[in-house]
């Protein structure tokens, strides 16, 4: 009987057992998709700049896997729009070391990135400029980072000499001892936490605006806080733009750009309306045109030209001369902030001929270029100041390759007929 007793007693201790870990194993399944589901509604929560969810999401998520590189990124993210730059820039360097052991390289570039974004709104203006170097290091093609570097520069070149912001204090591989990983998941959520009270509005005569451009984007910034998102106009058309929010005094505020200094494409364009500022992102319609000016003075035309026609009729013009049969007595004057007025660019170029034709090899106001066709300018100076092998190489590689491809390797381009090479996405075809 003892003996029956043992075996029922041995056999219940396993099923019981067996069981606790069916149950461990439950649960541990049932808390990896709680996880799960809390970092995917911490990403949408970001995509809908609900900024505080986003945090307290992401930070549940970290409660389960405090060293995730993309979890930190993430809330990294959300605490750098939510303008708590220091928590934002924590959790960007707890990522890039945790990326650095798991030799993610890009989860560590979009680490670093996101460290370099924090240390420039932190005003930290030489750290953020050495981490965007790294950045570009690793990933020459990072979407945004060309933005960001040239914002931060921006920002550099208005310091005074001295100024303790252009110091660079920081290195590739950030300062994080094992202890703060551990507190990666300690963040607060939102029972010890209250909602940021919203900024005050900014007073209608004091709101003022700001832009800068890289080849693809114009980034214009119109610096008002307090704008009510759900109220705010925001209207981009090709050749301008127009915003409008409710000020607290009752009235409204209008601002309008008519026309814009060259077209834009409306459908690609991005608006963003944060609790400091409202920000728009506008692509160039002609792609590496440079703005010498956000609002032009001229009436705006609706006759666009793509960068690749305005570029291939630059080339064109440089290596074969003008082609034109009726030129225009006079060239268009373009937006300049020259003492000396409106530049005539057809009369340079001239001008420029005719002394190349005299031997005379200065081009005058090179210096003072600014607006107009930037490519145009360059392909003529270009070829201009060529020796005659280069002369011949760029004739020879545009001509033979029907206009797709200018060389100026005199030595390669002899050897034999350079091969028409189209676009990518194009194809070349003959016609008789």
């Amino acid at each position: 009987m003892s003996i029956h007793t043992g075996k029922l007693a041995t056999n219940v201790w396993h099923n019981t057992t067996s069981t606790r870990e069916q149950q461990h194993q439950i649960s541990r399944t049932l808390w990896t998709s709680l996880v799960m589901e809390s970092a995917a509604k911490g990403k949408q929560a970001l995509a809908n700049q609900k900024y505080q969810e986003a945090v307290e999401l992401y930070t549940l998520a970290l409660k389960q896997s405090p060293t995730s590189p993309d979890y930190l990124i993430h809330r990294a993210t959300a605490y750098q729009r939510s303008q708590d730059y220091a928590s934002a820039l924590s959790d960007a360097e707890k990522a890039v070391v945790c990326a650095q052991k798991r030799a993610k390289r890009e989860l560590i570039v979009e680490a670093q990135f996101r460290r370099g974004c924090a240390l420039h709104c932190l005003e930290r203006y030489g750290d953020a400029a050495f981490v965007f170097g790294v950045v570009k290091r690793m990933d020459e093609k990072h979407k945004m980072v060309a933005t960001w570097i040239g914002r931060n520069e921006m920002s550099l070149k208005k310091l005074e000499d001295g100024d303790a912001r252009k110091q660079c204090t920081v290195k590739e591989t950030p300062e994080v001892s094992g202890d703060v990983l551990e507190e990666v998941a300690n963040a607060p959520t939102s029972t010890s936490t209250s909602q940021p009270a919203a900024p005050q509005q900014t007073p209608a005569d004091k709101i003022r605006h700001e832009w800068y451009q890289n080849s693809e984007n114009v980034y214009f910034t119109l610096l008002a806080k307090g704008v009510p998102k759900d109220k705010a106009q925001i209207d981009i058309q090709e050749r301008s733009i127009s915003i409008s929010f409710p000020l607290v005094t009752g009235s409204s505020y209008d601002f309008t750009l008519d026309p814009l200094f060259a077209p834009v494409i409306p459908a690609k364009c991005i608006p963003r309306v944060l609790p400091s500022k409202i920000e728009l992102v506008l692509q160039k319609a002609n792609s590496g045109q440079k703005w010498s000016a956000i609002e032009s003075s001229e009436p705006a035309t609706t006759t666009t030209t793509s960068s690749t026609d305005t570029t291939n009729d630059a080339m064109k013009q440089a290596v074969l001369g003008n082609t034109t049969t009726s030129p225009p007595s006079s060239g268009p004057a373009y937006p300049t902030s020259s003492k000396s007025g409106p530049k005539n660019w057809d009369k340079v170029v001239e001008d420029a001929r005719r002394a190349d034709s005299k031997g005379d090899h200065s081009l005058g106001d090179d210096d003072e270029y600014e607006g107009g066709d930037e490519s145009n300018f360059f392909f003529k100076k270009l070829y201009k100041d060529a020796d005659d092998d280069t002369k011949k190489a760029m004739m020879k590689s545009y001509t033979e390759s029907n206009g797709t491809a200018l060389s100026t390797n005199w030595e390669e381009v002899k050897k034999g007929k350079v091969e028409t090479s189209p676009p990518d996405g194009m194809e070349a075809k003959s016609y008789s």
